[in-house]
């Protein structure tokens, strides 16, 4: 058996009195013993992956007990961390992640690679009998979300997605208002993210540094010759490894929406858009409209023109037939017959507040009870933003059968539903 012995097993499931995820172990037992504790690795120690470190090392049932990434100055400069993080107990160090895979004393991974490693490195995680904790987006395609599931479900494991606004009150109290009827059948949703990416200029290619396995780094990816410009943060401007500025937040604030209205029935979807000015090609804009069952999502990089959007460089704007809300990260805004609201008092709070993200993640995995962004969730959260890349790149409309997961007679469409690995790095079929 992978992960926790039968006994920890037992003491974490008997400890997990709470409903819904919500723990009450800590507060009742105190300090959690070494011996007890949730054994977690964090693989991809760049920015986010340093979070990951600080979040699970202040849960009181959590050890990190190993860390790894492709770069070694990142690694060294992350272990340094973790001995004021975790005083006195010492954190191993891999390159390569397979390692960590490997032991069978840890529980569970979280995963802050470059996007396009994520769908690897959870299918692999899974089938290691690790449970996962994977920043967004979701996965680099359609395909990888598809076999995620698959080893997820086939191996029992837990998966959460770092979509840390889920566990705001401020989302929950907007789907509360929203699902209550409040201001109508919604029938519009529009979305948006302002923001271009940089311009990064049209620089030569280089030798990598030492301190960097650049093959590595690319992984599944092409393979082409190191520019700085293209890696680490960077990535995100490429193609090949990830969906610029529409792909890094769709999912943060589409998440208010799907939660709320859950979508269902996806018809079409057709994206305009130009590239991004140098040597990134990722969308410089992107408007996209996605024609669901009785629901219309639409996105745009420029705040849309509807009252309070202007203000907020992020935001959700549902359009029902009573009425609206506006909100964003940590606001909204009701109008209803000309009035504005802050909140609706006379709607109940029936959504059980998170505990917090990571702690959700932790209780989840003690209690073998989904979390709250889990990975069926999270996948149908996810598909329509691959699909609107997809139709910006094609620059047309395309038609999608919900049921098939594939678009209707469009053979170059679909080609682009996944994408086949280098041979060396194709470690997931």
């Amino acid at each position: 058996m992978h992960g926790f012995d039968y006994t920890r097993r037992k003491f974490l499931k008997n400890a997990s009195f709470g409903i819904a995820g919500l723990s009450i172990m800590p507060s009742l037992f105190g300090k959690v013993q070494a011996s007890d504790r949730l054994r977690v690795a964090h693989i991809g120690v760049g920015g986010m992956g340093n979070n990951h470190m600080q979040w699970f090392s202040g849960l009181n049932e959590v050890q990190v007990v190993a860390l790894c990434d492709v770069d070694e100055l990142h690694l060294g400069e992350s272990l340094k961390k973790m001995e004021t993080l975790q005083p006195g107990f010492k954190v191993d160090g891999y390159k390569d992640f397979r390692k960590i895979l490997e032991r069978k004393d840890i529980d569970a991974i979280t995963c802050a690679t470059p996007d396009h490693w994520h769908g690897q490195i959870a299918s692999l995680a899974f089938q290691a009998g690790k449970d996962v904790y994977g920043e967004k987006p979701l996965s680099y395609d359609v395909k990888e979300g598809q076999l995620m599931l698959k080893y997820q479900q086939q191996n029992n494991r837990i998966f959460q997605l770092g979509t840390q606004i889920h566990a705001t009150d401020n989302y929950h109290r907007v789907v509360e208002i929203i699902q209550s009827g409040a201001i109508g059948k919604v029938k519009t949703v529009r979305l948006w993210k302002s923001g271009s990416p940089p311009d990064l200029g049209n620089p030569k290619s280089q030798n990598p540094p030492k301190n960097l396995d650049w093959d590595m780094w690319l992984g599944p990816a092409p393979f082409v010759d190191y520019m700085k410009e293209k890696c680490h943060f960077n990535y995100r401007y490429f193609l090949d490894y990830s969906g610029g500025i529409f792909a890094d937040f769709w999912c943060h604030i589409a998440d208010v929406a799907f939660w709320a209205l859950q979508p269902k029935g996806l018809k079409s979807i057709s994206a305009q858009g130009e590239e991004s000015v140098g040597i990134g090609n990722t969308p410089k804009w992107i408007n996209v409209d996605y024609e669901f069952e009785d629901l219309n999502i639409l996105w745009t990089t420029e705040p849309p023109n509807v009252p309070g959007a202007a203000k907020r460089s992020i935001g959700a704007y549902f359009e029902g037939e009573m009425g609206t809300l506006i909100c964003d990260y940590n606001s909204m805004e009701i109008t209803i017959n000309g009035e504005i609201y802050t909140d609706l008092i006379e709607v109940p709070k029936t959504i059980l507040r998170s505990p917090g993200h990571q702690q959700n993640f932790v209780d989840a995995v003690k209690s073998r009870k989904s979390p709250e962004s889990n990975l069926s969730y999270a996948r149908n959260l996810t598909l329509p933003m691959h699909l609107g890349l997809i139709s910006y790149r094609l620059n047309r409309k395309l038609n999608w059968d919900t049921s098939n997961e594939k678009f209707i007679d469009d053979k170059e469409a679909n080609q682009l539903l996944s994408r086949k690995a280098r041979k060396k790095w194709d470690l997931v079929s």
